[in-house]
């Protein structure tokens, strides 16, 4: 059976039409919610200190308060936030590429197995932080203070430290061929199986370090200090030794360092001799990093179109 519907039954009224849309538009927003679309509103739904999982940063946010955020899995593409502050925040997992954090505070921070390629951590502070199996290729953490860090199994090729504070850190079978550890405080710190090929030591503060059983072969140490160091089983295949006072090493052997290069003011162990290595040019070639991804465009902006 039909029922017969006149024409101004089928028309709305504009009052009526109003509501049905912001009915409509109030469904479609709580929708996105659930759906994780809007960040900023999920976030308001969620306790003060989380953080969606997969939430992506860019663009700036210098001096932000993010200290104890649950941020694992979060990336930051070129983002810049220079002296923010991620106290103890867990950022596990997450990515940091190409992007901005000197002079930000990250202490006792969780950056555990995180990517960090091509990023920026200058004059920031790491101390107690936990970086273990992070990869820092080609990252700058140049007067950074990582004193106490676990730096256990990272890998940071062509990484830079120059300045760092790296004292009583852990940095045990980490990958750190041509990482520039120049003029660092790392007393007390730990090397032990670590890769250190074609590194630059010079300059630094070593007194108590443990490279026990590491590869420092072509490595320059030439102007650092290493009293009370322990060499136990380390390879120093034509590691400059030039000028370096070694007389109170821990565990160095003769054999080792035939195998270095030293000088006439090589202070070796008691009862060791230093050679020279004939003025041998010696050339190292370690690939660079390779360049960080261009962050993600930004997503296109969304319209509710109402039709007639």
């Amino acid at each position: 059976m039909v029922f017969p519907v006149s024409p101004s039954q089928m028309i709305l009224s504009d009052k009526e039409r109003t509501a049905s849309m912001t009915r409509l538009t109030g469904l479609l927003t709580l929708l996105a919610v659930l759906a994780g679309l809007i960040p900023g509103a999920a976030l308001g739904m969620t306790s003060d200190k989380a953080v969606a999982k997969m939430v992506a940063f860019g663009g700036s946010c210098e001096k932000c308060e993010l200290s104890g955020r649950k941020l694992a899995g979060a990336r930051f593409m070129g983002a810049d936030f220079t002296a923010a502050a991620l106290v103890g925040s867990d950022l596990r997992g997450a990515l940091f590429h190409g992007s901005v954090f000197d002079k930000a505070d990250l202490s006792r921070a969780d950056l555990s197995e995180s990517r960090m390629m091509g990023a920026s951590f200058a004059g920031a502070s790491l101390t107690d932080a936990d970086l273990r199996r992070a990869e820092l290729n080609g990252a700058d953490f140049g007067g950074a203070n990582l004193h106490g860090g676990n730096l256990r199994g990272i890998e940071g090729l062509g990484a830079t430290f120059v300045a760092a504070n790296l004292s009583d850190a852990r940095l045990d079978d980490a990958e750190l061929n041509g990482v520039n550890l120049a003029r660092v405080n790392a007393r007390g710190a730990r090397f032990d199986d670590s890769e250190l090929t074609a590194a630059n030591l010079s300059g630094g503060r070593f007194d108590g370090a443990s490279f026990r059983g590491a590869e420092l072969d072509m490595a320059n140490l030439r102007g650092g200090t290493f009293a009370n160091a322990d060499f136990r089983r380390a390879s120093l295949d034509r590691t400059n030794i030039a000028g370096v006072d070694l007389s109170r090493a821990r565990n160095l052997t003769q054999a080792q360092l035939d195998e270095a290069c030293g000088d006439g003011a090589t202070r070796p162990p008691s009862g060791l001799v230093v050679r020279a290595c004939g003025g041998r040019r010696i050339t190292v070639h370690i690939a660079a990093p390779p360049a960080p991804p261009a962050p993600p465009a930004p997503p296109a902006p969304r319209r509710l179109v109402a039709v007639d």
